[in-house]
């Protein structure tokens, strides 16, 4: 198997986690994003979406999404589990990480993509082009800074997102906390049950990875 990353991406480090905590070392081809090194032909070759991460699996398929990715190497890896043991469990991972993706990730990235500079006419993850909208800067600021209330209600009541064990939910989570403190936008101290969850999560080796 062959990683495709990019070290300052947020979505790859996902998987980054996941590989950690499964204590799995696989080949690793950085993927310069800056450079727009996604959109050449050779790595159009490998996902054609141009975005990291991707997993070359040893029979030659790729899977381009860190989601799928994260689903094959818990059915290969299945040991310490990080999408769930019991069918409730798994159905609150799957659950928070959905929530996550949707209520988020992507706001974080639709404050992010539709401000900067770098993504003027690349406002969505992709190889089209697509132009910025102030608006929907404005809205993705308002539904992540939401989205942390929601998640100090759901960390008063439970130690992790789908319970007692850490998952790939609280995985997905703390990226979405990094990735917008790096932007200004990360939570308030204010919100102390996730600053507790946040400071766990950064104290595991994982997080480093």
């Amino acid at each position: 198997m062959k990683l495709y990353d990019c070290v300052s991406a947020p979505s790859p480090k996902r998987v980054r986690m996941i590989l950690a905590e499964k204590g799995l070392d696989i080949p690793v081809e950085q993927v310069d994003l800056r450079s727009g090194a996604q959109f050449s032909e050779a790595y159009k070759a490998i996902n054609p979406r141009c975005t990291v991460p991707a997993l070359e699996m040893e029979d030659g398929s790729v899977l381009c999404d860190s989601r799928s990715i994260v689903r094959f190497l818990e059915e290969v890896y299945p040991n310490p589990p990080m999408l769930g043991e019991t069918p409730r469990e798994k159905a609150l991972v799957e659950e928070w990480r959905t929530r996550i993706e949707q209520e988020g990730f992507m706001a974080v990235a639709e404050a992010f993509r539709n401000t900067a500079k770098g993504f003027k006419d690349s406002a969505i993850t992709g190889p089209q082009r697509y132009a910025q909208i102030p608006e929907l800067a404005a809205r993705g600021a308002d539904r992540v800074r939401v989205f942390w209330d929601v998640l100090d209600a759901r960390l008063s009541d439970t130690a992790f997102l789908a319970g007692e064990n850490f998952t790939a939910a609280d995985v997905d989570a703390y990226i979405v906390v990094e990735f917008a403190s790096r932007l200004q936008l990360g939570p308030s101290e204010v919100l102390e049950h996730l600053a507790a969850w946040r400071e766990v999560v950064a104290a595991r080796p994982s997080a480093n990875a």
